[in-house]
């Protein structure tokens, strides 16, 4: 039937593209979309539009920022001698709710996913490596997900770094395994960051 309405379908399409939305969502987005105001409709263009245009990854954590480099990397209050390496900056983000860290990130825009075609060069490793290198970092707190290719991630960070002299942690179990730090609550998260171990 929407076929017959190629912006609608269109719209739909697009919409379908999203993670974790389904061709029935994106039909209820797209009807919702289309029953807000012109003004309504502009705010959001305006927004994503904004969002495409300002932002873009931080030149040394690789954290989404509208200056570069973020506030993250700049503020005067962090510790410089530790440093999370987290998989993707809504990991970062899960981490900074929990306010029980209180120092650098370093963002890897994925895992090792030999099936998928992501190997090392595909993710932010070399980038670590050389900061790790060229810092005042004493330890690397290893925060990637509890699932198979996180886990492989970390050990593969962990050989990477040795030589360099530098304590490598991982976040403690308390982080449920298969679990992704975006959708775990903000004690949990905590508790993980206080109780991390070395790998």
């Amino acid at each position: 039937m929407l076929s017959s309405i190629p912006s609608l379908t269109r719209l739909v399409a697009e919409l379908g593209k999203f993670p974790g939305i389904g061709r029935k969502t994106a039909t209820r987005l797209a009807f919702y979309v289309l029953q807000q105001s012109d003004a309504q409709a502009q705010a959001l263009m305006d927004a994503i539009h904004d969002v495409k245009q300002n932002v873009s990854y931080c030149s040394r954590c690789f954290h989404v920022t509208e200056q570069d480099p973020c506030a993250l990397c700049t503020a005067m209050d962090r510790d410089d001698a530790l440093l999370c390496v987290v998989e993707q900056p809504q990991d970062l983000m899960a981490i900074e709710r929990g306010h029980a860290y209180r120092g650098r990130y370093h963002v890897l825009h994925g895992v090792l996913s030999p099936l998928d075609g992501v190997g090392p060069d595909d993710l932010k490793v070399d980038e670590l490596v050389e900061r790790v290198r060229r810092g005042c970092v004493e330890e690397v707190i290893v925060a990637t997900n509890f699932s198979v290719e996180g886990e492989a991630t970390a050990l593969y960070l962990s050989r990477m770094l040795q030589p360099l002299e530098v304590k490598i942690t991982r976040l403690a179990h308390g982080i449920p395994m298969g679990s992704d730090l975006e959708y775990v609550d903000e004690a949990t998260v905590g508790r993980a960051i206080e109780g991390r171990r070395d790998i």
